[in-house]
């Protein structure tokens, strides 16, 4: 078959160009195209009803970009040969292939020990297959064993092609206009001194407003106290309907959900049975949505007040607090749940959660975002900013939460 260029028109970015051949092919296989069918944000909706894009789309444009820095570093002397090119253009059209209905809160709960990079890359293993080994100089990449590092960068790292787009376009989907980012500017001042991807000096600027965009669209956004809570029903109302699932409990849902729930899933069972993947692939946020409308009237009091609370948006309570809250507030209130629906105190826990979470806004261990001036010497940002120290950049936010359902008149917020 004859994969022919495309043009697809993207409210971001425009026009976004895929040429014919292997990268035509990845855009229109199965497994790209199942991304249709999950959503970039998953439930985070329920905060800003604008956020229905997908991850196909984000996909979509993390390749246009990947294009664009391709094209900027080639400009700047940069050796990038067309098979390279190629290979990191396909690396992050599939970087995304191993997410599973909602994202993270599937690989939390139904899935153990196995993140969607794993998943990605056995999937990605075998598409190549299928491709007769076009993918070998991709999956390299994307694994960091390809000798020329700063590729990897590109699909990983602090400036990684992932992250310029999905804070441009998670920002444009939920209006959230504090998280629009400079990505074109940033590309532009991208460079490579010694194997390494580096930021001209006079890109400074852009960088330290993606950071500071980054750290209001986490806070903003991503850990915005409503999503914290919709994730954490959405997390009980699995680990219940797994639970009940382990008991022999009859519940609806689409075969390969019923695979996933009524078997102990973890990473020996993606290498060592090949009807996981099978089922895996077949998976989308539909097989959540329609299980749980169907889980509403079911006669298990946990699991369809739960669903029946998603579908009808009447979410969990959230407090936030700096400090961890104390362990008579939480009996409290899971004493109160259990009184309210006639449960058990080991039932009513699925209706209380106490998540807490870190976030800095740099990590120079994890990447470091490096700025070189034109004297040829290189800076880290946190030496180089003039706004920023490595103090303020490392340090952690954290923020505890506890996220319980309402019960009217009956819990009170703490004195």
């Amino acid at each position: 078959m004859i994969y022919k260029r495309k043009i697809i028109s993207d409210p971001v970015f425009g026009f976004i160009n895929v040429p014919e051949g292997l990268l035509s092919a990845i855009v229109q296989h199965p497994l790209l195209q199942r991304l249709t069918r999950i959503k970039q944000m998953g439930i985070t909706s329920y905060v800003y009803p604008g956020a229905q894009h997908t991850r196909f789309q984000h996909s979509l444009g993390a390749f246009h970009l990947m294009s664009e820095a391709i094209l900027q570093l080639q400009l700047k002397g940069v050796k990038i040969t067309e098979e390279e090119a190629e290979a990191v253009q396909a690396a992050i059209l599939l970087h995304d292939i191993g997410h599973g209905p909602f994202s993270h809160v599937f690989e939390n709960t139904i899935i153990q020990d196995l993140s969607h990079e794993d998943i990605s890359l056995m999937l990605m293993e075998h598409m190549n297959k299928e491709f007769n080994g076009k993918l070998d100089v991709a999956i390299r990449i994307f694994r960091n064993q390809y000798p020329k590092k700063f590729l990897h960068q590109l699909v990983s790292g602090q400036l990684d092609m992932d992250r310029l787009d999905y804070l441009r376009r998670d920002s444009f989907f939920t209006g959230v206009t504090e998280g629009n980012i400079g990505s074109a500017r940033i590309i532009k001042m991208l460079d490579v001194k010694e194997d390494h991807l580096v930021v001209e000096s006079k890109g400074i600027y852009s960088i330290e407003n993606f950071l500071t965009s980054r750290r209001l669209m986490y806070w903003q956004v991503y850990l915005h106290k409503t999503s914290v809570a919709c994730e954490r029903m959405l997390i009980s109302t699995l680990l219940r309907a797994h639970e009940l699932a382990c008991k022999d409990i009859d519940l609806f849902c689409s075969p390969a959900l019923h695979f996933f729930l009524y078997n102990k899933i973890d990473r020996n069972s993606f290498h060592n049975n090949p009807d996981t993947i099978q089922h895996f692939v077949q998976l989308d946020d539909n097989d959540i949505w329609t299980a749980m409308k169907v889980w509403s009237s079911h006669p298990d009091t946990v699991l369809s007040t739960l669903s029946t609370r998603l579908i009808t948006r009447n979410l969990f309570k959230v407090e936030t607090s700096s400090e961890p809250f104390t362990e008579e507030y939480k009996y409290r209130i899971i004493s109160q749940i259990s009184e309210y629906l006639h449960l058990s105190i080991l039932e009513a826990n699925y209706f209380i959660s106490t998540p807490s979470i870190a976030k800095n806004m740099y990590d120079p261990a994890e990447d470091s975002i490096d700025i070189l001036y034109k004297d040829g010497c290189v800076q880290n940002i946190a030496e180089a900013s003039d706004m920023f120290n490595s103090s303020v950049l490392s340090n952690k936010v954290k923020k505890y939460y506890i996220c319980y359902l309402r019960i009217p008149d009956r819990i009170q917020n703490i004195p």
